[in-house]
């Protein structure tokens, strides 16, 4: 099990996961977003790369439209 820090909200996983795992595990596939883990950018492109550990401390946003 890991448990991470989404927005400030305490989560839990039962599986070790990288960000492009998490992505999907959140339902934000296909959406514009942008992450920080541990108060870096984590590039789209190290999605697949950068695995989670145990007590990181995410911020997830996602970009809305509108005007």
């Amino acid at each position: 099990m890991i448990s991470v820090i989404i927005n400030g909200e305490p989560q839990s996983f039962d599986r070790s996961l990288n960000c492009s795992e998490l992505v999907d595990e959140l339902g934000l596939a296909g959406r514009r977003i942008a992450m920080e883990r541990n108060g870096e950018i984590v590039p789209r492109s190290q999605y697949g790369l950068c695995t989670l550990r145990d007590g990181d401390r995410l911020e997830i946003v996602v970009a809305v439209g509108g005007g």
